[in-house]
């Protein structure tokens, strides 16, 4: 009972000691911005920067990656860790990383100079991004507000993915291409002490020792995963050593890793949080929605730049319709998840996100501006549609002592599904692509293998050519870009119909517990209770529940709340024996007695606890609303 009156202790306190909690929101979403802005603003900024430094292939691939690759293997050893020592204080820490390896990397005149810097930024990135969203988990512990936070947060997402090619043009046409760094220093340095000031303090459960070597074997297991995904995706064979051997291990060190969770008494990730159909389906539809989302940027940019002769900064304009989108559709997910609920927004978003994708394949080798914007538009609003009620979905799951290790999944499912976008629509296009330049006339067979490693490479091989040969090699490898283009954006039509039945698992409605904590372990103990005897359950559980020597007869003896199982500091007399022990207050602040309180769902005259469409009754003190 002590260590659950603790965390609801901290929780209540993190909020009143903070400020008010949509200026919270604001940091936490420039905090995000920053973080989602450094993985794709390189990318335009490679050209200049493989001029300047002369790095080997293999490095710049290390510069390229070490940061997705890092950030994604951390994720859960800070999100835990956060929810151990306190999630402010691993995010201050992250914003002063990310600002010294800013700076060393805009700095760097070695390419391992650079890689290393790119690691330390994916450190900070790793103890950033889960901080960021449990504590939007706690500061905001109404469902309704958090539906309308995690929609501006999501929204913030997308608008740094999308802003990096754009922004990093500029920059890079402008000036040099370590100009893409310094943008974070001043940033940080203005959000570090405003973050100290304004950010509440807030932890998870504290039983038991921190579990170090699980947390190892996580970040491990992760980044060889992770690995041997991009080397799939950079064309590399499924059965080659490189490849399979970081994916056996990843996988096998995972494996051992969830083995090991469920021995210990207080493990890292509660695995409980799989068991909830919800959850689950959450977390499969973010890797379904970050898979489309990246692998197809990825091959836009390309489509854009290499057939349609785009500049880097008109290809990030281009892309800009989609960031909108994604900002309207983050903007009215609250309202549009109250609605329609999870498993529709889910679901339709899916389908819309198809319906973008699949307009998309009229593409050709001319441009087309109209289509490229509706198909843009409506590719960014089905997914960040998606991507939302899924976050929301997943996080409402989660109790708010393990807000962190709920993050950290859900940003591990974030960047798995980006790396795997990347390898599974990248090996898909490389395989549509490369038949078509197999017997270009005039062309040497050398050659032609050369070409088929990529558009810009088959560029270069037809400008060594020249002539007539180079003329025919060009517009074969064009022709079946463009071929390839259309095949990759049908299976990635049919993976998000996929995760449009997979939504079908998702609640039909938002539900909005008045104690979203008692809630869960209230879910958990009837999940292992021995099923009913008799048909008047409802009348046992009174009869057991009613103290020695009351008067009255169980039918008109009121029952306090907190008799209720699983909210009381004790089990009630039907839990299943080694139930989780997480018992909440026994009296909720602002919150009137429910008569029958103590009776189970399901039985006569049961009532649920649920709240209406006001906040009030759960408003954390010092909001500025008076507590009802």
């Amino acid at each position: 009972m002590s260590r659950t009156n603790t965390a609801h202790g901290r929780t209540r306190s993190a909020v009143d000691g903070g400020a008010n909690r949509w200026v919270v929101l604001v940091v936490l979403c420039v905090s995000l911005l920053l973080v989602a802005l450094d993985a794709t603003i390189l990318h335009v900024a490679v050209p200049s920067l493989t001029e300047d430094l002369r790095p080997s292939s293999t490095a710049l691939l290390w510069i390229v990656d070490a940061y997705p690759l890092v950030c994604a293997s951390l994720l859960i050893l800070f999100g835990t860790l956060g929810d151990r020592v306190g999630r402010r204080r691993i995010l201050l820490l992250g914003y002063a990383l990310f600002g010294i390896a800013s700076a060393v990397a805009a700095l760097a005149t070695e390419p391992a100079v650079l890689i290393g810097a790119r690691a330390l930024l994916g450190v900070g990135g790793a103890m950033i991004m889960p901080a960021t969203l449990s504590i939007l988990r706690t500061v905001f512990p109404d469902r309704r507000e958090r539906a309308t936070a995690i929609g501006i947060w999501t929204a913030t997402a997308a608008i740094g993915a999308a802003t990096g090619p754009v922004l990093g043009g500029f920059l890079v046409e402008n000036y040099w291409w370590g100009s893409v760094f310094l943008i974070n220093i001043p940033l940080m340095a203005l959000i570090l002490p405003l973050g100290r000031r304004l950010l509440p303090e807030s932890r998870g459960a504290t039983d038991g020792p921190w579990d170090v070597l699980g947390a190892l074997m996580a970040a491990a297991g992760v980044l060889l995963c992770v690995l041997g995904v991009k080397h799939v995706g950079a064309g590399g064979s499924l059965l080659s050593l490189t490849t399979a051997g970081p994916l056996s291990t990843g996988i096998a060190l995972l494996v051992l890793f969830v083995r090991r969770q469920k021995r210990r008494p207080h493990p890292l990730i509660d695995l409980r949080l799989f068991s909830r159909a919800a959850f689950t389906t959450s977390v499969g539809c973010i890797v379904i929605g970050m898979l489309a989302l990246v692998g197809l940027e990825l091959i836009a940019v390309q489509y854009l730049q290499l057939v349609l002769g785009l500049s880097p900064l008109e290809t990030g304009l281009r892309l800009l319709p989609l960031t909108f989108a994604a900002m309207a559709a983050g903007a009215t997910g609250s309202y549009t998840l109250r609605k329609v609920g999870p498993r529709r927004m889910v679901g339709w978003g899916f389908v819309l996100t198809a319906a973008a994708v699949l307009l998309l394949t009229l593409m050709g080798q001319h441009d087309r501006p109209l289509l490229l914007t509706v198909g843009f538009v409506l590719l960014g609003f089905g997914l960040q549609t998606t991507l939302f009620s899924a976050y929301e979905s997943m996080l409402s799951e989660a109790p708010q002592h393990s807000a962190g290790g709920a993050a950290a999944i859900g940003e591990t499912s974030y960047q798995l599904g980006a790396g795997m976008g990347i390898a599974l629509l990248g090996s898909v296009m490389n395989a549509a692509y490369a038949p078509g330049l197999a017997s270009v006339p005039g062309v040497p067979a050398e050659a032609s293998r050369a070409a088929a490693n990529s558009l810009g490479e088959a560029y270069k091989v037809a400008d060594q050519l020249g002539g007539t040969a180079g003329e025919a090699l060009h517009q074969a490898a064009r022709h079946s870009f463009v071929t390839g283009l259309h095949v990759t954006l049908c299976v990635s039509a049919a993976l998000l119909l996929v995760g449009a039945l997979m939504a079908r698992r998702l609640p039909e409605i938002m539900e909005c517990p008045v104690d979203p904590e008692a809630a869960f372990d209230e879910r958990e103990a009837q999940r292992t209770r021995p099923a009913p005897e008799g048909p008047d359950r409802g009348a046992e559980l009174r009869a057991t529940t009613e103290p020695t020597g009351s008067a009255g007869s169980p039918e008109t003896a009121p029952t306090a709340p907190a008799e209720l199982p699983g909210l009381s500091g004790r089990p009630g007399p039907a839990e299943a024996p080694g139930s989780s022990e997480r018992p909440g207050p026994s009296v909720l602040p602002g919150v009137p007695e429910v008569p029958g309180a103590a009776e189970r769902p399901g039985s006569p005259g049961a009532v649920e606890p649920r709240v209406p469409a006001t906040r009030e009754a759960i408003e954390p003190a010092g909001s500025g609303r008076p507590a009802h």
